[in-house]
């Protein structure tokens, strides 16, 4: 990503806690809170995913996109309700359990068709695999999180897809990657507390 397009610790701490004062302005039934387009950045077109983990780092909640469709900071709010009230894997956040998660954002670069899963880098890349008119997609965090590599990752994008764990091999198979900015809560306070 350009340097235009990176985001200093400041303007991550902002948006993470534009999320949380998002979700919560839901529960209180208040307006929906405003973020400062920190320069233009937030203005432009832009997509990402909002990722809610619970205080045991599991899964609580996921929800994005990949094509960009409308201003990166309308983006981030539409996916911080999605994904704490409308990830159809997990029940509606409740209030009680706001201040548990731990909130992470994906925020992505433009999604570009490659000739080969070849082209996937393991730690770099997100990729979304489309095969047979089915589709599935993983953040770039995935595999690292969870210690794959790359015939490993493709074989759970399948199973993600609801196909056979070596449908990547066919033919039929097609393959984009993209990149992402990644910043969590847990992250800021680490480097917070270094500072």
């Amino acid at each position: 990503m350009s340097n235009e397009e990176q985001f200093s610790l400041e303007e991550q701490k902002e948006i993470l806690f534009f999320i949380r004062r998002t979700i919560a302005a839901k529960f209180e039934e208040k307006t929906l809170p405003m973020l400062d387009d920190m320069g233009g950045k937030l203005a432009r077109q832009g997509s990402c995913f909002v990722t809610l983990h619970a205080a045991d780092g599991s899964l609580r909640g996921c929800i994005g996109n990949i094509n960009a469709f409308e201003p990166l900071g309308r983006n981030i709010a539409r996916n911080a309700l999605n994904s704490a009230f409308s990830d159809p894997r997990f029940p509606p956040l409740d209030s009680d359990e706001l201040d548990e998660v731990i909130i992470e954002i994906s925020i992505l670069t433009p999604i570009r068709e490659v000739p080969s899963y070849e082209d996937f880098i393991v730690g770099q890349h997100g990729i979304v695999m489309s095969c047979y008119g089915r589709s599935a997609v993983f953040l770039p965090q995935v595999a690292p999180e969870q210690g794959w590599d790359r015939e490993t990752t493709l074989r759970h994008l399948c199973m993600k897809a609801g196909l056979p764990a070596d449908a990547w091999t066919t033919p039929a198979a097609r393959f984009s990657v993209f990149e992402a900015i990644v910043f969590s809560e847990k992250e800021a306070e680490q480097q917070t507390e270094c500072d």
